[in-house]
């Protein structure tokens, strides 16, 4: 029989793969879903909408998936989540060639599907994982996205090579990059990731509940504050990134340029990840959110104020992935260690629901404020989300030293 560790260690081997097939579709459809709806609208100030249904799309599945997790296992919901991103991936394609908004935008929300499941990955690898471990083993299947997610936005100048070859439009081709590698995670979950992570666990630890209203009560204190860190970082992150391929646009960059800074982010926000795990298990989960919201204000500085500098701004974007990283990881392991297992599948799915709505509502506004004011505006505006986690933290902090200092008292 498999040793606990050893089914660990092949749960996670499985969810890297996966992560780093899937992460090609993720990147490619990340770098052109703004300039398709600009294709297709002819405006900048729709081009936003693309990342808002993306993460629309992510948080109409979380609930679902995180609910069938919870009865039926993690394979069948992660499987489910990146074959429904493939078919949006699909869907945008025709989208694109019939110059459709609706159907663009449709396909879009279906592709959000495929970010549920990422987001729902990182999940799995904790199922099983030792207290002390959390953070590491968290951050090991976020990093694995990494390889996928650099090499998609890359993919735009093939893409459209490809999306030539078949009569389609150049930005189209990307979106097939995206189908096939969706599809590809899709059955290399459903055939590998097996025992399932929380089939494997002990009988009786998945909840019986299901739902919003089933996670609330368990969202408080710790909790709750390490569900905003994780939230407003992603909206920051969302606000940021999502007009950054239309500014550069705007100011003469190629499509070429265009992803490699996006591939530059994306690798910012993966590739330290075993960094920030380690970081949040050995350093401290709270020093490790407060790390990454000094980042992500650095960050919306140097993006602000970068003007026409393809430089400065590619290395906003690299800080922005950095930031986003270390609040994110150091999060959702205080997430994980602050809920009792049985209710951790569907806090962790309100969690990520949280963090899509709040994406969504980043991307939405960053459209308007760039229409409206500027670049440099909406970074600023970006800046200022990061004062409530702050807060949140540190408040965090000395209700915990008084406790600890109350309990020290009666204890002598």
């Amino acid at each position: 029989m498999n040793s606990d560790s050893d089914v660990q260690r092949r749960i996670v081997s499985v969810l890297v793969l996966v992560q780093v097939v899937g992460g090609i579709g993720n990147g490619a459809g990340l770098a052109v879903g703004g300039l398709l709806i600009k294709d297709i609208t002819g405006s900048s100030g729709w081009s936003g909408m693309a990342v808002v249904m993306l993460t629309l799309g992510a948080a109409a599945f979380t609930i679902p998936l995180s609910s069938l997790a919870a009865r039926r296992g993690r394979r069948p919901a992660l499987t489910l989540g990146w074959l429904s991103g493939a078919a949006g991936a699909l869907v945008t394609v025709v989208g694109s060639e019939t110059r459709s908004l609706p159907v663009a935008l449709l396909g879009l929300l279906l592709f959000g599907g495929s970010t549920a499941a990422n987001l729902q990955s990182r999940f799995a690898a904790v199922d099983r994982a030792a207290p002390a471990q959390v953070g590491r083993s968290l951050s090991v299947v976020v990093w694995s996205t990494t390889v996928g997610a650099v090499i998609g936005p890359n993919l735009t100048g093939p893409g459209a090579a490809v999306a030539d070859a078949l009569g389609l439009p150049d930005l189209s081709g990307p979106m097939l990059f995206s189908a096939t590698g969706f599809a590809v995670a899709g059955l290399l979950t459903v055939a590998l990731l097996r025992p399932d992570p929380l089939v494997a666990r002990a009988a009786g630890q998945a909840p019986a509940a299901r739902g919003v209203r089933a996670a609330l009560p368990h969202v408080r204190g710790r909790t709750l504050t390490a569900i905003w860190a994780i939230a407003s970082s992603h909206a920051v992150m969302v606000a940021v990134m999502a007009l950054t391929p239309v500014h550069m646009e705007d100011h003469g960059a190629s499509l070429e340029i265009i992803g490699l800074t996006i591939s530059l982010h994306i690798a910012g926000m993966y590739a330290l990840s075993p960094v920030m795990g380690w970081l949040a298990d050995a350093w401290g989960q709270d020093r490790t959110i407060l790390l990454g919201q000094s980042v992500l204000l650095l960050a919306a500085g140097v993006a602000g104020t970068s003007g026409e500098s393809q430089v400065q701004i590619t290395l906003g974007l690299v800080l922005l992935g950095i930031g986003w990283s270390a609040s994110v990881i150091a999060g959702a392991a205080a997430l994980t260690t602050s809920v009792d297992p049985s209710a951790r599948p569907l806090v962790q799915g309100f969690s990520d629901l949280a963090m899509n709505l709040a994406g969504a509502s980043g991307g939405l506004l960053a459209g308007l404020v760039v229409a409206l004011s500027g670049f440099g505006t909406l970074n600023a505006a970006a800046a200022v989300l990061v004062v409530p986690v702050v807060v949140l933290v540190l408040s965090g902090r000395r209700v915990a030293a008084r406790t600890a200092d109350a309990a020290s008292a009666a204890g002598s």
